[in-house]
């Protein structure tokens, strides 16, 4: 690994107990502060990775490294947002951000002034008393970051959390995430790791996005994305945009043949330059 690298996939391999090989030859390094997206068919282990990545599943060969050491059971400063919000009903905004906190045993004065920052930063500084009853599906969303970033993760892991929402919706919180990575004049807050069905929205996001293959999983195509560091709507419309999207698409194709349609040239590791 390199001194910059956070977490590496090598040679990873996982079948399940059912006898499902759901990942072969899957080879993955993450630069801290980088932002990725995973792109790939329905059920070509795209959420085993973030799993393996998170430490709440390991190998059945290969390795997981963080910062160069084998990485046992779940990873202290990794945090995860799934495609359902997964607020307790019962609790108030502010006592579901609040959570994390509360099971690291944070006193409370610190805990809430801490949950009261993570609303405010993704723009719930006003709901901290609503139920989650009162909210709509993408200020729910809102929340469920929130959440995940209270506790300042080195790692954050994200699984189609906009799939379900409407495209006005989708595309504000994807700008909205993006500020939260990399603020305006800022270095990255995180290393990012998005799951999605969207060439549109991978673009939009990531530095880099990989495209897994039809299963057993393995990436098969890295595309790099030059983009902004910052961006807003307008990057949608530039040729960078539309070439990277052209080019996904392309590899998505490939990728639903199977693991061995793109070909060797494509059969490379994805990895830093």
């Amino acid at each position: 690994m390199k001194a910059s690298d956070l977490i590496e996939l090598k040679a990873v391999e996982r079948r399940y107990e059912t006898g499902l090989l759901a990942l072969q030859g899957v080879n993955l390094r993450l630069a801290r502060g980088e932002f990725v997206s995973l792109l790939g068919p329905s059920g070509c282990g795209k959420s085993s990775v973030l799993r393996l990545l998170a430490g709440l599943d390991q190998p059945s060969a290969g390795a997981v490294l963080r910062e160069g050491a084998p990485a046992k059971g779940p990873v202290r400063d990794t945090s995860f947002v799934f495609q359902e919000p997964t607020l307790m009903p019962w609790a108030d905004v502010l006592s579901n951000v609040e959570l994390p906190l509360r099971l690291a045993n944070m006193a409370a004065e610190p805990r809430a002034q801490a949950a009261q920052a993570a609303l405010a930063r993704v723009g719930l500084g006003d709901f901290a008393r609503a139920m989650p009853r009162e909210l709509s599906g993408g200020m729910k969303m809102r929340a469920s970051i929130a959440r995940a970033l209270v506790t300042q993760p080195a790692l954050l892991l994200l699984d189609e959390p906009f799939a379900a929402l409407d495209e006005i919706t989708r595309f504000a919180l994807n700008q909205a995430l993006r500020a939260l990575w990399c603020p305006a004049g800022g270095q990255p807050a995180f290393t990012g790791v998005f799951v999605t069905h969207s060439v549109y929205e991978a673009v939009f996001l990531s530095q880099r996005v990989l495209v897994m293959s039809a299963r057993p999983g393995r990436i098969i195509e890295e595309v790099l994305i030059d983009g902004p560091l910052q961006r807003d709507a307008s990057f949608r419309e530039s040729p960078v945009f539309a070439a990277a999207c052209a080019r996904l698409s392309a590899a998505l194709v490939r990728a639903a043949e199977g693991p061995d349609s793109a070909g060797p040239d494509h059969h490379r590791e994805a990895q830093l330059g």
